[in-house]
């Protein structure tokens, strides 16, 4: 999709109905689903974090970037994932931490993005975090600058790759709840996408059904 023409849709886009749960849990693995049902966000145990999907033109369409993490001794190693990290206590909100993540960890300003939706709060239960997305726009071309110390690649895509179902994989993944399972996810640049990450993005991929293809 061109850039301009996405632009144009970007009010029906702020005024959607975010699915929540009923998207989360068509990228969610089977094991997860029922955690995912009885999780209480109001529990003041949990670990806060922020993510942003971050969207801009490039080459005239528009894209998202995903980042490859660093590998590291934890449940989040060398996973494909949205820039953000933890909320800090001195964040003016949970915005402010997206925007400041990723800022340190891919090189963006935050006067470069405009934040124009917050997402469906989700829990992973492997780290304890709950994690609050939001949905950003640069208008601008975007030139990264990673963090080597947590970013070992960046990864740039159409998005409206994500309406292409033939992306969608079933594979096997090692995880911290189980030696080897089944996990939905999204074949892309020969990375799977799965986990928090997917289902984030699998309710931002709802979002662009109802907005492009109302009938569907």
């Amino acid at each position: 999709m061109d850039f301009q023409e996405f632009l144009e849709i970007v009010p029906e886009i702020i005024n959607s109905h975010l699915p929540a749960f009923d998207a989360h849990i068509k990228m969610a693995p089977l094991e997860r689903i029922e955690s995912l049902k009885k999780v209480d966000v109001s529990n003041e145990i949990h670990r806060l974090a922020s993510v942003l999907m971050l969207l801009y033109p490039k080459n005239g369409k528009v894209h998202l970037v995903l980042i490859v993490r660093n590998s590291y001794d934890g449940v989040h190693s060398a996973q494909v994932a949205l820039p953000g990290g933890k909320h800090e206590k001195d964040d003016l909100d949970f915005s402010y931490t997206a925007l400041r993540e990723t800022h340190e960890e891919i090189g963006i300003d935050p006067s470069q993005i405009k934040i124009i939706k917050p997402f469906s709060e989700i829990y992973i239960p492997p780290s304890n975090f709950l994690v609050y997305p939001f949905l950003g726009i640069s208008k601008e071309p975007l030139h990264f600058i990673p963090d080597p110390l947590e970013v070992a690649q960046i990864i740039e895509i159409p998005l409206m790759l994500l309406l292409n179902n033939e992306i969608l994989v079933n594979k096997k993944q090692i995880t911290s709840y189980s030696n080897e399972i089944f996990v939905p996810g999204f074949n892309i640049n020969e990375h799977i996408v799965w986990g928090a990450t997917a289902m984030i993005l699998s309710e931002l991929k709802e979002v662009l059904i109802q907005v492009l293809q109302p009938n569907s």
